[in-house]
C-alpha cells in the first residue's frame, strides 16, 4: 500500500477514536455534574435536623451549635455564614399556631411502612432513619420519608404554649424540596410505638443502635385526627433552610411521664423559640376520614 493510501487509511481510525475520547470526557462531565447535583440535595436533607440515612457524620457544618449559651438559637446566625437565614430569614420555624387561619383542603396521605430501628444520638436530639419506600402525598408532591427526631419541649406552640415534646417527621421530593410533618406529645398513656425506640435510645452522643431484628412504623405515632395547620417555613435547626412546607397536626398523642422523663434526661431542652410569622398565611385543615 502507498505511503499516501496508508495516510488516508490510518486518518478515519485516528478520528474516530478522538471522537470517542471526547465523548467519554463528556459522558464523565456530565456524570459529575449529576452527581453534583444530587449530593446538593442530599446535603440539604442531610441538614434538614441531622442526616436521614447515613449517619457517619453528626453535621456537615463546619460550625458547632447548641441550644444554650453562646451557640444558641440567639447567636446560630453568627456562627457561621452558613447560618445566615437563622438571622436573616423572613420564613422561619417554628412558629406560634394562633390567630386567623385560612381554610384549606386535607390534602394529606401517609403511606409509611416498618423500618429496621436505626437509632442515632446525634448530639442535638434522638433521631430515627428511615429506609426508602415510605411516603407521604401532600399538595399534589410526593415526599420520602427520610427520618424522625425528638424535642422538648414543642417547638411550634398553640396560643402561646407549647406541649411537652414535638415529633418531627421529616420527607424530601425528587426534586429536593423537604416536607415536615409536627405532631405534639403530651403527658397521658404509655405510647408502645414510642416505647420501641425508648428501649434502644443511645445515651452517649454520636452512639448508634440498628436493631434489625426490630422494627418500627411511623404510622402508629400519628394520631387517630389527621386534622392540621399548614405554612411555608424553615429548618428549625442551622443552617434554618428555608422553603420548607410544614404540616403540623392539631391532635397530641400521647406519652407517659416516664417516656417524657426518660427523653428529658439526655435532652432537657433542645426546641428552638418560636419566629416571627412576617405576614405569612397560616392554614388549617379539618380531617375529612
Amino acid at each position: 500500500m502507498r505511503q499516501v493510501d496508508r495516510l488516508l487509511f490510518r486518518r478515519p481510525i485516528a478520528v474516530g477514536i478522538v471522537s470517542l475520547v471526547l465523548a467519554g470526557i463528556a459522558a464523565i462531565s456530565l456524570l459529575w455534574r449529576m452527581l453534583g447535583k444530587e449530593s446538593d440535595a442530599a446535603g440539604i436533607a442531610a441538614s434538614a435536623e441531622e442526616p436521614p440515612y447515613s449517619n457517619e457524620k453528626e453535621s456537615t457544618h463546619p460550625a458547632s451549635w447548641g441550644y444554650t449559651g453562646e451557640t444558641g438559637p440567639a447567636r446560630w446566625g453568627d456562627l457561621s455564614p452558613e447560618f445566615a437565614a437563622c438571622k436573616d430569614g423572613v420564613s422561619q420555624s417554628p412558629i406560634d399556631l394562633s390567630g386567623d387561619t385560612e381554610t384549606k383542603p386535607h390534602d394529606l396521605a401517609f403511606r409509611y411502612l416498618a423500618t429496621p430501628l436505626d437509632v442515632v444520638n446525634n448530639g442535638h436530639t434522638i433521631q430515627v432513619s428511615y429506609v426508602p419506600g415510605s411516603t407521604l402525598a401532600a399538595d399534589g408532591k410526593q415526599y420520602a420519608l427520610l427520618q424522625f427526631h425528638f424535642h422538648r419541649a414543642s417547638e411550634h406552640t398553640v396560643d402561646g404554649m407549647p406541649a411537652d415534646m414535638e415529633l418531627h417527621l421529616v420527607h424530601q421530593g425528587a426534586d429536593g424540596s423537604l416536607a415536615v410533618v409536627g405532631i405534639f406529645l403530651t403527658e397521658g398513656q404509655r405510647n408502645e410505638a414510642l416505647q420501641k425506640v425508648w428501649d434502644n435510645m443511645p445515651t452517649q452522643k454520636g452512639e448508634k443502635r440498628l436493631m434489625e431484628g426490630n422494627t418500627v412504623d411511623a404510622t402508629d405515632l400519628l394520631p387517630a385526627d389527621l386534622a392540621y395547620y399548614s405554612y411555608d417555613g424553615s429548618l428549625t435547626t442551622p443552617p434554618c433552610t428555608e422553603d420548607v412546607s410544614w404540616f403540623v397536626l392539631r391532635k397530641p398523642v400521647e406519652a407517659s411521664a416516664e417516656q417524657l422523663a426518660q427523653f428529658a434526661a439526655l435532652y432537657a431542652n433542645n426546641a428552638r423559640p418560636t419566629q416571627p410569622l412576617n405576614g405569612r398565611s397560616l392554614f388549617f385543615s379539618e380531617d375529612s376520614g
